[in-house]
């Protein structure tokens, strides 16, 4: 990297900086700091639910996927994305929203409580939450990953560079920091995206090359479906993909509940799925023509590397890794603001009561506290594992232990169709799910990915809905505060709300 690649990654870093110090300006209760108050526009909204699905794992993992097997790593993961998305915009974004618009909720896993019960919350936000820890230790491994192959700067440095620098914006803007880094971060990819997408075709043959490539690529690097990714795969990755990028990735829910209404936030899905169907495919072209560019590669994971030092010029390079960072950066910060919600709101207060006590700008405090505190953990374990084992292994993992198992009562606990579903449904398939992924990854040792990604969900599901319709557990409070989410709040509906958020 030269002289001017370093001052546009150095500049990057700065502009993070200030624009949480900016978003400091933003916040004045805890209200703020999680959901902005429900003030941000749905195609702002949009955006940032579309880019708080990247980090560096993509550049790393992904394109090893695209350089090994070709296109059909834009179907599986991109376009189950993008249909999922589009799926939850009818079911599930607006009804997130009217939960913080009716109710006064602020973490994705407050209702759960009155929804279920207190141990029913807790153990979801308990497994959640130390899952998330080490799922974000793999992004910041795979972005030191990045910077060494760049630069030759030490694994260990990288990861302490980018997570100094995002404790600093995400303790002290909370998502309204999160919300503009992930827009800043859309504009950075934008145009990496596109010197990489031209430099690749000015390379080759020019735009003939999108459809002589695959030609010239090994077989089946142009078929939609290739290698281990099969037809049942991509079922089961679709299946998961809807409930994650819908709210069982809590951070994603929360720039649903952030949308000024929930009609907003329908819009802003649809926005989110019409750029996961078409954006990645412009960052995926290069991944899959790298055979023809970099062949015989050793390492994979490195294609993505090789190729920008091959095709960019000077500057260009700094800005592909600024948006490297860029991404795992607002990812590692999103989640460290929902973590930092869940446990400021459903965790600390059962734990110590008197955290219900605490004034607004007391309770403010400690959410910066507990934001500081994941970043800091997520780091060490990264920098514990010194860069070993990091790619798709670890996220596809954590990704079928947690998704099925806390996402399907998180979920369909908001649907008029499951109200039979309680408590005991809640918590048995929370548990079977993860007995099942724990004895298939673990106890028979699989390495059967669909089996791994499939069966774990497809247990919490059928136990889910199964006990539901044998063992009924009817509530009519249930049932209120699910009807309660079919429309949008008058305005005294949301002025209560806010009211009952302020008081926790």
């Amino acid at each position: 990297m030269t002289a001017l690649d370093w001052s546009v990654l150095a500049g990057y870093f700065v502009l993070m900086v200030l624009i949480g110090v900016w978003s400091r300006t933003k916040i004045k209760t805890v209200v703020d700091y999680f959901t902005t108050g429900g003030r941000i526009p749905w195609w702002l909204s949009g955006i940032s639910h579309h880019m708080s699905g990247y980090s560096a794992v993509m550049f790393v993992a992904f394109a090893a996927v695209a350089y090994s097997y070709g296109i059909t790593v834009y179907v599986w993961w991109a376009v189950s994305i993008g249909v999922g998305v589009g799926i939850g915009a009818f079911v599930f974004a607006a009804r997130w929203n009217r939960l913080r618009a009716k109710h006064g909720v602020v973490s994705p896993l407050e209702y759960l409580a009155r929804r279920y019960n207190l141990p029913t919350q807790q153990a979801l936000a308990y497994s959640g939450a130390a899952l998330k820890v080490v799922d974000i230790a793999s992004k910041w491994v795979a972005i030191a990953v990045l910077l060494n192959g760049f630069t030759g700067v030490p694994i260990r440095w990288g990861i302490l560079l980018t997570g100094v620098v995002t404790m600093l914006y995400a303790t002290l803007g909370g998502l309204w920091a999160d919300v503009l880094t992930d827009f800043g971060q859309f504009v950075i990819q934008f145009a990496a995206g596109i010197a990489m997408f031209v430099g690749v075709l000015t390379h080759l043959d020019g735009i003939p090359t999108l459809w002589t490539m695959w030609d010239r690529l090994p077989e089946g690097h142009g078929d939609p479906l290739n290698g281990p990714y099969t037809t049942v795969f991509l079922i089961a990755f679709l299946f998961i993909k809807t409930f994650e990028y819908n709210g069982g990735m809590w951070n994603l829910a929360q720039r649903y509940m952030a949308a000024p209404s929930g009609s907003e936030a329908k819009r802003s899905a649809l926005l989110s799925s019409v750029l996961w169907l078409i954006w990645p495919l412009v960052l995926f072209i290069p991944m899959c023509a790298a055979p023809l560019l970099v062949p015989d590669l050793g390492k994979p994971e490195q294609s993505y590397v090789e190729l920008a030092q091959l095709l960019l010029p000077t500057g260009l390079i700094g800005l592909v890794l600024a948006g490297f960072f860029s991404h795992t950066m607002a990812m590692v910060a999103s989640d460290a603001n929902v973590i930092s919600s869940v446990i400021t709101r459903d965790l600390g207060p059962v734990l110590v009561p008197k955290l219900r006590r605490l004034s607004d700008a007391a309770t403010l405090k400690f959410a910066r506290i507990t934001t500081f505190t994941f970043v800091t953990v997520s780091m060490l374990i990264a920098i514990a594992t010194n860069g070993q084992g990091v790619v798709l292994k670890i996220v596809v993992d954590l990704v079928a232990a947690t998704m099925g198992p806390i996402s399907i009562p998180l979920m369909l606990g908001l649907l008029p169709w499951f109200k039979r579903s309680g408590a005991r449904a809640a918590l048995v398939s929370w548990a079977v799910g993860l007995v099942v992924w724990a004895i298939v990854k673990w106890g028979i040792g699989s390495t059967d990915t669909t089996l791994v990604v499939a069966l774990p969900l497809a247990t919490s599901l059928v136990v889910y809905v199964g006990l539901g319709l044998l063992l009924p557990e009817r509530r009519a409070d249930v049932d209120e505060l699910v009807d309660s989410l079919n429309s949008d709040p008058d305005e005294t509906d949301e002025v209560l709300a806010r009211r009952t958020a302020a008081l926790g």
